[in-house]
């Protein structure tokens, strides 16, 4: 059986990530903020773990309630300030760094023991393509035409974040993807994917085998050329 732990899995993208992987077998613990409104992932048969990621003694407990660990998930997220440059200062940019990239490291960190005793240990970061400087310097895209300081920012050092530890962690198989842009809480419902389509690359990569690749950057069609 296979134990998958998911940040930020009360609702979005996280909990229908629950919702596939429970399907395909995983014994899954869903980890949000605030516990009373996890009746949604109760319902699909995951436990419920109170866990804020940017708090340390929320992490430490979390993953010592954990029996064991397989796959990590790190989807848990913020869109920050929307401000524009005039406006946005360095404490936007550390509020959203905090919870979107420097929270990878607290988990990470936090389990990596769990995933060494695994026999297939995996970690999926979830980034997004407006981190990704390909896509937003192409004008046929949507990434192209949206600005965001932090958000864009926090997600780029997402990539390069689970690039280091693809390098420093051989024995797993550390991704990180793109979910597209799907309607979720985080953009108001705009985006133009369903939650099912925007968690397509997110389950491909839980479920690889130890032979799977790592240090990749992917979406639902498949990996992304750096």
């Amino acid at each position: 059986m296979t134990t998958t732990l998911i940040t930020g899995a009360n609702k979005g993208l996280g909990l229908e990530t629950a919702r596939r992987l429970i399907e395909a077998g995983h014994t899954v613990y869903a980890g949000m903020r605030d516990t009373t409104k996890g009746d949604n992932v109760k319902a699909l048969g995951a436990h419920v773990v109170q866990l804020d990621v940017t708090d340390e003694l929320s992490v430490a407990a979390a993953v010592g309630s954990l029996p064991a660990l397989d796959v990590l998930i790190n989807n848990a997220g913020i869109i920050g300030s929307r401000s524009g440059a005039d406006d946005f200062v360095a404490d936007d940019l550390a509020e959203v760094m905090n919870t979107n990239v420097y929270s990878i490291v607290r988990v990470t960190n936090a389990v990596l023991p769990l995933l060494k005793a695994s026999a297939n240990p995996v970690i999926v970061n979830v980034a997004s393509g407006l981190g990704f400087p390909r896509f937003t310097t192409d004008p046929d895209r949507i990434e192209s035409k949206i600005s965001s300081l932090g958000y864009a920012t926090s997600k780029s050092a997402v990539i390069m974040l689970t690039l280091q530890y693809a390098k420093l962690l051989p024995e797993m198989r550390v991704n990180s993807i793109d979910p597209g842009y799907t309607a979720t809480d985080l953009n108001g419902n705009s985006g133009s994917q369903t939650v099912a389509e925007g968690t397509d690359a997110v389950f491909a990569m839980a479920t690889i085998d130890a032979d799977g690749p790592t240090g990749t950057f992917s979406d639902r069609t498949g990996i992304i050329a750096y």
